[in-house]
Formats: structure tokens, sequence, C-alpha cells
């Protein structure tokens, strides 16, 4: 099965996550198909903390690609944003 999930990178005490899809089977910080986004839990004001493409989400998720729980946490709130942005 292919998911959509986050992989740890940064340094220690600064985590620093990439979006990734990838097959279920492969390990967290391992092989993955393709880089989507990213999320900086430790970002500064003037830098953006999330970022996602929501065409290649979009794209991943029609062939079957499934969400991680944080993941789709993550592209809620990054919806919400990208909308209140618009506005």
């Amino acid at each position: 099965m292919v998911v959509i999930r986050l992989a740890r990178s940064g340094a220690k005490k600064r985590p620093f996550y990439n979006m990734v899809v990838t097959d279920s089977r492969s390990r967290r910080d391992g092989r993955f198909v393709e880089r989507i986004g990213f999320y900086n839990p430790v970002a500064a004001e003037n830098e953006p903390g999330l970022r996602v493409d929501m065409q290649r989400l979009s794209y991943w998720q029609g062939h079957g690609a499934q969400l991680s729980p944080t993941a789709a946490r993550l592209v809620k709130k990054f919806g919400a944003s990208a909308v209140a942005k618009a506005a």
C-alpha cells in the first residue's frame, strides 16, 4: 500500500519533517517515491512552517495513497491556512 507520511530529518533537538509518498513497508526515514511538502515545527515567525503541494497530494490520493493520521491533521491545517491567506 502507498502511504503519505512524515519522514524526520534535521539535527538533534531541531526536528524537520518531509512529507513523502512511500510504500508502507519501507522505514520511516528510508526510501520514498516523492517528496510533496515539509513541516518545520520550530520555524521562526518569518519562515513557512508548513508547505504542501496540493496538486501532487490530490494526484496520489486519486491513485489510492492513504494519509497517515499526522499527515491528515497537517493537510487539514494547511488547507485552512491557505484559504485564509487567499481571502
